[in-house]
């Protein structure tokens, strides 16, 4: 297996000025899956496994869309009980959320069981979870190139000391730009990246910027890429999901320490596939990716960047 992704499988209630979508299927390993999947069918790789929980509500036509995506899904748990539930809306400049309603469900008691098949992938990606579970993770599993960690505010807000224990183990930590001032209490980003990389102890670490771009820090060097220019945003949920998958999709192509422009490329792809996630409301767009409209996209964001 190239990449295991352990996060939330989730059903979003999401409305923006583009129009609303009911009971969505989200989640943070739900994008993370169907973008590293679609990366690994690209390239015949080794393949993508899931870890989560559903709900025993969890539709036939949910598990064929996982299935159909190439995703192994043997790690999928089900518990009595309805799947975790998000509602929230955009508006403005569509660049954070507003939560209406969240409710854990099965997720509240979730406690991550890796595989026995699946615990030795190139790449382990814990999507957002408490620390706690993250690091449940990462003692289950033994990646053979390196693991990826996202979160978010809420872990800095009620979790910090288990979330800076949890960093310090992986290899390369994504988060956004809000999330990285947070953590270093510095109101300038490339000072407070800088902080935060020191505190995980070096390593890589990603800045998403939103429609700003990414941000990376990396031992050769710093890495920066603009957003892909789309004029159409439906619905931006998921796309830091997108990103990471593809990052970890990417990555586990190599062998060995990953280099500075192995990383770059791999930004490159991540950029370009979360632009395709924001273009429709829940998975679909990133569902339904077609391989050459892709390929279309790569090679313009090459022009524009003069790569």
């Amino acid at each position: 297996m190239d990449v295991l992704i352990i996060g939330s499988v989730a059903y979003d209630s999401v409305s923006s000025p583009e129009g609303a979508v009911e009971n969505a299927l989200g989640g943070s390993a739900t994008y993370a899956g169907l973008s590293a999947a679609f990366h690994d069918k690209m390239r015949s790789g080794g393949g993508v496994g899931l870890v989560g929980v559903v709900g025993n509500d969890f539709t036939d036509a949910d598990y064929k869309l996982l299935s159909d995506a190439g995703l192994d899904i043997s790690g999928l748990e089900v518990a009595d009980g309805p799947t975790f539930r998000w509602s929230g809306s955009y508006h403005g400049n569509m660049g954070e959320a507003e939560t209406h309603e969240t409710h854990l469900n099965v997720f509240e008691h979730f406690q991550p069981k890796v595989p026995e098949e699946s615990r030795s992938p190139k790449v382990t990606f814990c999507a957002n979870l408490h620390p706690a579970l993250q690091a449940s993770v990462i003692d289950q599993t033994e990646p053979t190139r390196c693991t990826i960690l996202d979160s978010m505010n809420l872990w800095i807000d009620i979790a910090l000391d288990d979330l800076r224990a949890v960093m310090a183990r992986v290899d390369l930590v994504v988060l956004n730009d809000g999330e990285i001032r947070m953590l270093a209490g510095d109101e300038n980003l490339v000072r407070a990246a800088h902080t935060v990389r020191e505190e995980m102890g070096g390593g890589i670490l990603i800045v998403k910027r939103g429609e700003h771009g990414v941000l990376a820090l990396h031992p050769e060097g710093m890495i920066a890429l603009p957003a892909y220019p789309t004029a159409t945003v439906v619905d931006p949920t998921g796309c830091g999901d997108t990103f990471a998958g593809t990052l970890a999709s990417l990555l586990a192509a190599g062998e060995g320490d990953i280099g500075r422009n192995e990383l770059k490329h791999a930004l490159l792809h991540a950029t370009v596939t979360a632009s395709f996630t924001l273009m429709s409301f829940g998975v679909g767009a990133i569902a339904n990716l077609d391989p050459e409209q892709y390929q279309e996209r790569l090679e313009s964001f090459k022009h524009i960047i003069g790569g």
